[in-house]
């Protein structure tokens, strides 16, 4: 059921994101952003109602939690799904938070709790005062609100395309171009940050208490957090801090699920992903610039991370080096810099002038990744590995075990899009090999009879 589900809920959707591709009229209402959370929480409910119905025995500590044993009513369904603060634009969050939101058993205090640290209420109300909190978010989001209006008169789309942005100094028209990433963001984070304020305030936004200093936590909901993107030192952490209940989708009820039980994610996982990430977005051909390019990104990122960072770090691996700070402010500088370059033709979307933006900046981001994939696949990566090794005192980095066997990807964009591919490769050979250990009749060609097989297709020699 939860497949059936969920390939019917994108298809629909894939048609209205197509319809309106088509239709390309900025006056008729668009309605597929509310459709995208839509899809999100009604694939969730599959789900959950799926594992409510499996032992107790076959399922992860987040399934047990998440899983619907009773079948809602058609009253507490439709508030779960139209509840109105994240209607529009989000966030989308599992039927278990609405139901304990609506039982009251989300606010329940744990046993033994010091009743000064207990969140106050108001009256008889179990739910904690969350006024204060909310009015924050609600001028938080305002204040993005005013700087998206106050900036988009400077940085706009149609400011790239015009000609004269060609004569502005290669430095100015990448800070032009990140200006416009950040113009754009800017609205983002004005809206999710006034619904995660609406979120607040009725409450559905409460994550617990600290029992040690009675400080509340309101970020259950917490869709976008501008400081840790617009700070972000790399790809991972810039996307991590983005559209989070997204990737806490695509994570739990994409890349997990396609995986078989007892087996680690690999490529189809990833692939799943990435194809999930990308059709839910839409079909401009934009998004799937900035995802390709974006999956590149993380390889790059990662292959600094691993083999480039360890050098400013003392040999405990832990401790900044003296240096660590200079590496800091250029792997901030960089991550802005390229993230700015690979997100352009998602704010563009078409071919010809998400094409035409890139040129405009003499495709540096493009430039800098490819230049950096092949400095790591040459002997240079050999050389950093033998110096990493010559530091005989440094202990050997320790990593948690959620790290070594998930590298989930962050908005559907693989960790590491070159080990996906060489995972992808050897899952084909290992495929081809079992065949031929079964007597399978179904045989790779070789490559005078793959030849010989087109010559004789296309009715001439080939040289």
């Amino acid at each position: 059921m939860p497949w059936i589900g969920f390939i019917f809920l994108m298809g629909h959707m894939s048609i209205n994101h197509i319809s309106r591709q088509i239709l390309n009229d900025p006056q008729v209402v668009d309605i597929t952003g509310a459709q995208m959370v839509l899809v999100m929480k009604l694939s969730a409910f599959c789900w959950n109602v799926h594992d409510g119905r499996l032992p107790q025995n076959q399922l992860s500590d987040p399934q047990k939690y998440a899983a619907i044993t009773t079948f809602p009513s058609i009253l507490d369904y439709a508030g779960y799904v139209l509840f109105f603060p994240g209607l529009f634009g989000g966030p989308a969050f599992d039927y278990v938070a609405y139901r304990r939101w609506i039982d009251t058993t989300l606010f329940e205090v744990p046993p033994g709790t010091d009743p000064s640290k207990v969140p106050p209420t108001r009256k008889k109300r179990k739910i904690p005062r969350s006024g204060t909190p909310a009015a924050k978010k609600a001028v938080i989001g305002l204040v993005w609100v005013v700087v998206f209006l106050q900036m988009s008169s400077i940085y706009n789309k149609e400011a790239l395309l015009e000609p004269s942005f060609r004569d502005y100094s290669f430095l100015r028209r990448v800070w032009i171009v990140h200006a416009l990433g950040f113009t754009t963001r800017a609205k983002y984070y004005g809206v999710w940050s006034l619904t995660e304020g609406a979120c607040i305030l009725s409450g559905m936004g409460y994550n617990g208490f600290d029992p040690k200093t009675g400080k509340v936590f309101w970020n259950r909901l917490q869709n976008i957090d501008p400081w840790k993107l617009e700070t972000a030192q790399n790809s991972h952490a810039y996307l991590g801090n983005w559209n989070k209940n997204t990737n806490h989708w695509l994570r739990n009820y994409v890349y997990l699920r396609v995986t078989p039980k007892g087996k680690k994610p690999g490529f189809r996982a990833s692939m799943a992903t990435f194809t999930t990430s990308a059709f839910w977005h839409g079909f401009y051909p934009g998004y799937y610039f900035s995802f390709v390019l974006g999956s590149f990104v993380q390889t790059v990122a990662k292959n600094f991370r691993r083999y480039v960072r360890p050098f400013f770090l003392s040999t405990d691996g832990t401790t900044p080096g003296p240096y660590k700070r200079y590496y800091d402010v250029v792997s901030w500088l960089v991550t802005q810099a390229v993230m700015s370059f690979v997100v352009l033709p998602f704010i563009y979307l078409s071919f010809s002038d998400s094409i035409h933006v890139w040129g405009s900046v003499y495709y540096y981001g493009i430039i800098a990744v490819a230049a950096s994939l092949a400095f790591f696949s040459s002997p240079a990566k050999g050389f950093l590995i033998k110096k990493l090794k010559s530091r005989a005192d440094r202990p050997k980095a320790v990593r948690s075990p959620s790290t070594e066997s998930i590298q989930e990807p962050t908005l559907g964009l693989p960790d590491d899009a070159i080990k996906e591919f060489d995972d992808v490769v050897q899952e084909i050979r290992s495929e081809i090999e079992s065949r031929r250990r079964k007597g399978s009749v179904v045989t790779m060609p070789t490559g005078e009879e793959l030849k010989a097989a087109i010559e004789n297709k296309i009715g001439r020699t080939l040289g």
